[in-house]
């Protein structure tokens, strides 16, 4: 069964269910012929980190539609119709990497990096929700802007990340000083969404 998600104009009212394969059909050819997109659905994003600060990076593959061989969040994923934020999150991260995680609340968060055994299970905490997040995709006919209602995660996991989706070429980590200093240097080498997330969180 093809993915569903709900779809919303700009202001964020319901527009309906729409499978995601139509909906990026249907913004692909507005943005076209218009210049702009006028509707948008959830979506999550997450940066993982382990316990030394190092950051999990995705290197997108060469193949992909959007953003192909950039260097990315840990992961992405829309929310489907019939999901939460928090659902979808687990589910990602438990598909795309291989591990279990638990969303908390920033006191719970907090302790449970010194008290959880984070080689066993992750800890996520919600850091934003931004209704009109806007995220510059490239694509090999050209740039395209593509609003979003974004929920924003960082969250600690400090056993075995493997990336199990095809269509990445796998993760590599970085510390913050490293990723800031490549980003300065290289900036054409990382997607809009994580120089985002990097600048704010």
């Amino acid at each position: 069964m093809k993915e569903q998600l709900e779809v919303f104009d700009l202001e964020g009212k319901s527009l309906g269910i729409q499978s995601r394969e139509d909906f990026y059909s249907e913004i692909k050819r507005e943005f076209k012929e218009t210049g702009s997109i006028t509707k948008k659905v959830k979506s999550v994003r997450v940066l993982i980190l382990n316990s030394q600060g190092r950051i999990y990076l995705q290197k997108r593959s060469a193949s992909k539609n959007e953003n192909p061989g950039l260097y990315d969040k840990t992961i992405g994923g829309h929310i489907a119709s019939t999901k939460t934020k928090t659902v979808t999150v687990t589910k990602e991260c438990a598909e795309e990497l291989g591990f279990p995680v638990t969303v908390l609340s920033n006191d719970e968060f907090n302790s449970s990096i010194k008290n959880l055994d984070l080689s066993v299970v992750g800890v996520l905490r919600q850091v934003d929700e931004i209704d009109k997040f806007i995220s510059i995709r490239k694509a090999i006919d050209g740039e395209f802007l593509q609003p979003y209602i974004a929920y924003f995660y960082i969250g600690y996991f400090d056993g075995h990340v493997k990336f199990k989706d095809g269509e990445s070429s796998g993760l590599e980590t970085f510390s913050l000083d490293e990723l800031e200093e490549e980003l300065k240097k290289n900036p054409e080498k990382f997607t809009s969404d994580l120089k985002y997330m990097v600048e704010h969180y």
